[in-house]
């Protein structure tokens, strides 16, 4: 069994975390493109593609070591990898997509842009995090923005739109236990790269999606064409590389350089870019609401990291 060790201090801004971050960010995004470019499919089965994808390629990279590494990590670390996989991905994924789907790009990806306020709050309850008296002016913008958004999306009155955001904020809830939860693991297992973590609970997805083939082909799947298969599978794979591999390989590299408080910040970034690739697939321009959004959330990101500094970064 693991020694768990204390989560120690991680004060400084470190501007390879930030990187890590924004690239993270910047790759996550396209997940929200992902339900209007498989669009004829359900989210149970965009969950399903997606997630074998990651599993099929974690497993394959990570065969060599996998005996090595369970061995390490031992039941408790297994248990961690369900719920993590559940929280992170499985759970997380099924209802952004139905929310994406019933309330578009711009609304799922701004209500997700809470996600910062909700982890910020609970690591500024770690040993030497920054106060969070001094956090209070970003995660306010924070809130803002993803209220700006918010009204809108309710001032339109359309039951798909609430439906919608509903999802959303499960899935915001399901995020953050994840956030949470992975960066706790991650110093707990130290000895463990970063990507081989990642690695790990893509297998541990996969499995879970497998096991979610016998109930998508009792709710029955609908006919769909060659070339719309053809479409879940480039979809699936690219989401999986570029997202579930790259992706969450750079998160968990920010997670262990950056304080958590600073880390919840980073989770904007996806939103930035979120919003960035539906306006551009939407082929518009940005409404009032979510200039004023996307302004507010830019501001509060430029708040934690002036907080941060404070501190004296690295």
């Amino acid at each position: 069994m693991p020694v768990v060790q204390t989560i120690p201090s991680r004060r400084g801004v470190s501007l390879l975390g930030i990187g890590c971050g924004i690239g993270a960010g910047a790759l996550w995004g396209l997940v929200f493109l992902a339900p209007e470019l498989a669009g004829m499919f359900r989210p149970l089965e965009l969950t399903i593609g997606r997630y074998i994808a990651y599993g099929l390629i974690a497993l394959i990279a990570v065969a060599p070591r996998l005996r090595r590494l369970v061995h390490h990590i031992g039941g408790p670390g297994l248990i961690a990898l369900v719920w993590l996989s559940l929280a992170g991905n499985t759970v997380y994924y099924f209802l952004l997509s139905a929310a994406v789907q019933m309330g578009g790009i711009a609304m799922t990806s701004l209500i997700i842009g809470f996600l910062p306020v909700a982890v910020t709050i609970i690591g500024s309850r770690e040993h030497d995090a920054v106060p969070l008296i001094r956090l209070m002016p970003s995660l306010l913008l924070c809130a803002g923005g993803g209220l700006c958004i918010g009204w809108q999306a309710v001032g339109q009155n359309s039951f798909d739109q609430l439906i919608g955001m509903a999802c959303a904020t499960g899935a915001l809830i399901s995020w953050t236990a994840y956030a949470v939860g992975n960066a706790r693991w991650l110093v707990r297992f130290h000895a463990i790269s970063a990507q081989d973590w990642n690695l790990l609970i893509g297998v541990m997805t996969g499995a879970q999606a497998l096991c979610l083939v016998p109930v998508a082909m009792v709710m029955g799947v609908a006919h769909h064409a060659g070339a719309d298969w053809t479409r879940l599978l480039i979809v699936s794979g690219g989401v999986a590389l570029l997202a579930s591999i790259a992706g969450n390989a750079l998160w968990n590299r920010a997670s262990r350089l950056l304080p958590l408080t600073l880390v919840g910040q980073m989770i904007l970034f996806e939103t930035l870019f979120a919003l960035l690739y539906g306006f551009l697939w939407e082929a518009r321009w940005p409404t009032m609401a979510e200039v004023g959004a996307f302004g507010l959330l830019v501001a509060s990101i430029t708040a934690c990291l002036a907080a941060h500094r404070g501190r004296g970064g690295a």
